[in-house]
């Protein structure tokens, strides 16, 4: 192996040694309600529809607000102070296209007054409130706005009467820079894990894998990441090459991280095709 080849190979290793140091020994990650991949076919009737924000996942549990990983947010105290002492769960959002800037202002260990200013947390669910989602949604809209906090917001949610419907309602919603839809059935109560519950409507799947392996850049990419070989929840292994800026090839995503990629299909032998990079999703 080349001396340039060696010195980038351990210096990734070493990176993603301390990188992944930082992941481990976190408090348990909360139980959530994750989303399947809305198929052809599903009536949309019984759902109510929302955006899907492409922001950062977070929970309020009455007095911490967590990340997914269940790490807690590095958060202004007057951010916190605006929160309600009931459990919430949603998303932490700039806007549409901006969840780079949005990840970096949430991965500050001390976070930025003014930047934390611009930020609002799209919340679209109410975790261990009784009844159906349409009424804790309801409620959440209440709930919200006796608070009258603006960088607080209950997500919209809305009917849609047929497939036809739901497909326009998407079209609009990329057209205008959104990333896609969101489906919950109206009549569920609170529950957790990946269910047909909840259903994500985007142009593209999408989902997420754990990095395995880190290979070395070739070309125009020499000294940096060139590829991250990743494993889903059900073992499978692949490359996944595509879709990362030259920054995040400079400073890829650690071993152990959780990444998300889209794909158009799977191949007969399960391996997604054309997987494109999205985001790391482990340690928001």
């Amino acid at each position: 192996m080349p001396t340039s080849r060696r010195h980038f190979v351990v210096s990734l290793a070493a990176l993603a040694a301390a990188l992944q140091g930082t992941l481990a020994a976190q408090p348990g990650a909360p139980a959530l309600l994750l989303a399947k991949v809305y198929e052809q076919g599903v009536d949309p009737k019984p759902y109510l529809v929302s955006e899907k924000y492409d922001g950062v996942r977070a929970v309020w549990d009455g007095h911490v607000l967590r990340h997914r990983s269940g790490r807690g947010v590095s958060v202004p105290a007057w951010f916190i102070e605006r929160l309600p002492p009931i459990p919430l769960d949603g998303e932490l959002w700039l806007g549409r296209g901006r969840f780079d800037q949005l990840s970096g202002i949430v991965r500050k260990s001390v976070p930025v007054d003014a930047e934390w200013r611009e930020v609002r947390y799209m919340i679209f669910e109410m975790p261990e409130a009784e009844g159906s989602f349409e009424q804790r949604h309801l409620r959440l809209q209440r709930t919200l706005a006796d608070l009258r906090q603006p960088q607080l917001t209950a997500v919209d949610q809305s009917r849609v009467g047929d497939q036809a419907s739901l497909q326009r309602r998407l079209d609009e919603v990329v057209a205008a820079g959104g990333e896609g839809l969101v489906l919950h059935r109206a009549d569920a109560p609170y529950t957790t894990g990946r269910s047909d519950v909840l259903l994500k409507f985007k142009p593209l799947r999408d989902t997420e894998a754990v990095v395995v392996g880190l290979v070395p850049g070739q070309g125009k990419y020499l000294g940096m990441m060139g590829a991250l070989d990743v494993q889903t929840p059900e073992g499978l292994r692949f490359r996944l090459g595509t879709g990362f800026s030259d920054e995040q090839r400079r400073h890829p995503p650690p071993l152990g991280a959780t990444v998300s990629y889209s794909y158009r299909d799977l191949t007969p032998a399960g391996v997604p095709r054309f997987a494109s990079f999205i985001a790391v999703r482990e340690g928001l």
